[in-house]
C-alpha cells in the first residue's frame, strides 16, 4: 500500500549515536542536552526568537491559548484536524467558525470580522497544508478588535510568506513534529513566540510550573519533549532541506498534470517558500471523490480526506457550537482528496496515481 505520506527515518547507525549519549548519561528528559540543542538549532532554521519544544502538537496549542489568559471565544477555522478545536474546548474555551477562502483553504479574514461579539478573546488560524493564511489581514483584524492571534502552524515547518517565516506573524505560532509531518521527532512539537514574558511562561506551563526546587509559580502540566523525541529531531534537522526539495520535484509533477484539468481544483499556493507536504486536490463532489477516492485504494493507494468531515460537523462541537451554514468549507470539504507525497515516492508510482485519478474522467 502505498501511504498519503511517510514516516522520515534517519540512519538507525546516526540515532544510536545520540541514544549512547543519553544511556551513559542517563538523562531522558527536564531540559537535558539534546532538548537544548534542538531548540537552538530550530530557532535558527526557523528564523525566529524563541522556540519551547514540547511532547507534541496538541499540547502546542493548549499551552498557546494558556499562556494568552485567554476566555470566551475563539474564532476559527472548521477545515481543520480536530486537534485545533478539541485543544480550545479543553482548555474551557468556546469555538466560533468563520468560513474558508475559496481558492487558499485557509481562512477568510471578512467572514472572522462577522464572527467577533463581545464574547470573542482570540483568533485560532490554521495554514492549511502549509499554506499562509492571510496574515497581515488577521493581524490588522486582532489589532483593531483587541484580539490574541494564533497560528496552528503544524503543516508549516520552513514556509516562508514574502520572504519572511509565516512563524514571525501574530501572537504565537505551534508546530507539530508528529511522524506524518515534514519534519518529525516522531511525536513531538514547538510553540514559536516573539515575548520574552510569554516565553518564560510556557517554560514554566510546559513543566509544572516549577521555577526551582522551592517554588511552584503557576498550575503547569507535563508538557516536556524527551531526550529521545528530540535526538531524533536532531537526526531529522540536518536534512530537512532535501526532504522538503524531493517534495517540491514530486508537488511539481502532480502540478503539471492536473493544473489544465477542468475536473480537479488546485490551492492557490501564497508562500514565497512551500514545504510541498501536501497534495491537495478538489473534485466537483463528494459523490466522484469518493468514487476516485475507492479506485486509488482497490491499486494499493491509500490517499487521506483531509478534512472531511468538516470539525463543525461532528456531534461533539454542534453542542457547543450549534449548526452553522459554512457553505465554502463544506464545498471544499466534499471534494477534497490529499494524494500521496514524500521524498521516496518515485516516478513510476508518481504516474500511476496521476492516470487513476485522470482516467476516472475519461
Amino acid at each position: 500500500m502505498i501511504n498519503v505520506t511517510k514516516t522520515k527515518m534517519p540512519p538507525l547507525s546516526e540515532y544510536m549515536g545520540y541514544l549512547k549519549k543519553i544511556w551513559k548519561s542517563s538523562w531522558l528528559t527536564n531540559d537535558g542536552e539534546f532538548i537544548t540543542e534542538l531548540e537552538k538549532k530550530l530557532a535558527r532554521y526557523l528564523d525566529v526568537p524563541y522556540v519551547v519544544c514540547v511532547a507534541n502538537g496538541t499540547l502546542a496549542i493548549q499551552l498557546a491559548l494558556k499562556a494568552l489568559d485567554l476566555s470566551g471565544e475563539v474564532i476559527t477555522t472548521p477545515f481543520t484536524f480536530p486537534a485545533t478545536t478539541n485543544a480550545i474546548i479543553w482548555e474551557g474555551l468556546t469555538p466560533v467558525f468563520a468560513d474558508i477562502e475559496y481558492d487558499t483553504f485557509n481562512l477568510d479574514p471578512t467572514e472572522v470580522v462577522k464572527k467577533i461579539t463581545p464574547k470573542s478573546s482570540a483568533i485560532l488560524a490554521v495554514h492549511v497544508y502549509g499554506n499562509p493564511c492571510e496574515v497581515e489581514k488577521l493581524q490588522e483584524i486582532a489589532k483593531r478588535f483587541k484580539l490574541k492571534l494564533i497560528f496552528d502552524a503544524a503543516h508549516a515547518f520552513g514556509v516562508k510568506y514574502k520572504n519572511r517565516s509565516v512563524l514571525q506573524y501574530g501572537d504565537i505560532s505551534t508546530l507539530s513534529f508528529h511522524a506524518t509531518k515534514i519534519f518529525s521527532s516522531a511525536e513531538g512539537g514547538a510553540i514559536i513566540v516573539k515575548d520574552k514574558k510569554i516565553y518564560e511562561k510556557l517554560r514554566l506551563l510546559r513543566n509544572f510550573g516549577i521555577k526551582n526546587e522551592d517554588e511552584v509559580v503557576l498550575p503547569g502540566i507535563n508538557a516536556k519533549m524527551n531526550e529521545l523525541q528530540a535526538a531524533l529531531g536532531l537526526c531529522n534537522i540536518k536534512t530537512i532541506d532535501k526532504r522538503i526539495n524531493a517534495c517540491k520535484k514530486i508537488y511539481l509533477i502532480y502540478l503539471k498534470r492536473f493544473r489544465f484539468n477542468p475536473n480537479i481544483r488546485l490551492q492557490k499556493l501564497v508562500s514565497s517558500r512551500h514545504n510541498y507536504c501536501y497534495m491537495p486536490i478538489v473534485l466537483k463532489s463528494r459523490k466522484i471523490r469518493n468514487s476516485v477516492f475507492k479506485k486509488l485504494v482497490n491499486q494499493g493507494i491509500k490517499p487521506r480526506k483531509y478534512f472531511y468531515p468538516l470539525i463543525s460537523d461532528f456531534d461533539h462541537i454542534r453542542k457547543y457550537t450549534g449548526s452553522q451554514k459554512l457553505r465554502v468549507a463544506k464545498r471544499v470539504a466534499d471534494g477534497i482528496l490529499c494524494l500521496p507525497i514524500f521524498p521516496s515516492l518515485n516516478l513510476k508510482n508518481t504516474d500511476r496515481i496521476i492516470k487513476i485519478v485522470t482516467n476516472y474522467f475519461k
